[in-house]
């Protein structure tokens, strides 16, 4: 998760559930250190430790022990502090799955930006999987064609042009040649006699 969604309720109930979150820890967040567990300097990490929360509101929603590991990310020049109910593997993997998420979200920028969802067919967890997936297909579709007809046009691109052709009975390969694309604009009808 990233800092937007520190919610010590929701990470509360993740607990509860017995799985587990890894989060960056909002600047400014008061504790006690509960315990300090040993670590290997030589690895960038600054501390890992088991902090409980101070503030009344935040200690209310998540009561329990929560583990606050510091690292100095080298390649980034910058320190990242992160929060997780994880005790049970090194600090070093906690920050690897961190680092991890970047997959993640390259993975939700590609359905935003290429797989073209604007609204959501449904909210319920199979209409969303059903969407992503028929996006998905589409688009790895769309993408084969492109390779099938080696097309110097953008995957975009075919995918604008098939779908301003939906009832055209013209062939996909008739669609995307360059003589079809470049069509002028003069040999189109006129609507009105409008000069």
């Amino acid at each position: 998760m990233d800092k937007a969604y520190v919610d010590f309720a929701r990470l509360y109930r993740i607990h509860r559930h017995e799985a587990f979150f890894v989060t960056p820890a909002k600047e400014g967040l008061n504790f006690n250190v509960v315990t300090s567990h040993p670590i290997d300097k030589k690895t960038g990490l600054w501390c890992d430790q088991s902090i409980r929360l101070n503030v009344w509101k935040s200690r209310k929603l998540y009561p329990e022990k929560i583990r606050r590991i510091k690292y100095y990310d080298r390649e980034k020049q910058n320190m990242i502090i992160l929060l997780t109910n994880n005790t049970l593997i090194l600090a070093e993997d906690i920050i690897e799955i961190y680092r991890n998420r970047w997959r993640i979200e390259v993975f939700f920028k590609l359905i935003k930006q290429n797989l073209e969802i604007k609204t959501l067919w449904g909210h319920s967890e199979n209409a969303v999987s059903i969407h992503i997936w028929v996006a998905i297909c589409t688009y790895l579709i769309v993408a084969y064609i492109k390779c099938q007809l080696k097309s110097t046009h953008s995957i975009y691109e075919i995918m604008q042009i098939l779908g301003t052709s939906t009832f055209d009975k013209s062939s996909i390969n008739t669609l995307l040649t360059e003589s079809q694309i470049n069509q002028n604009v003069n040999e189109q009808l006129t609507l009105f006699n409008i000069n």
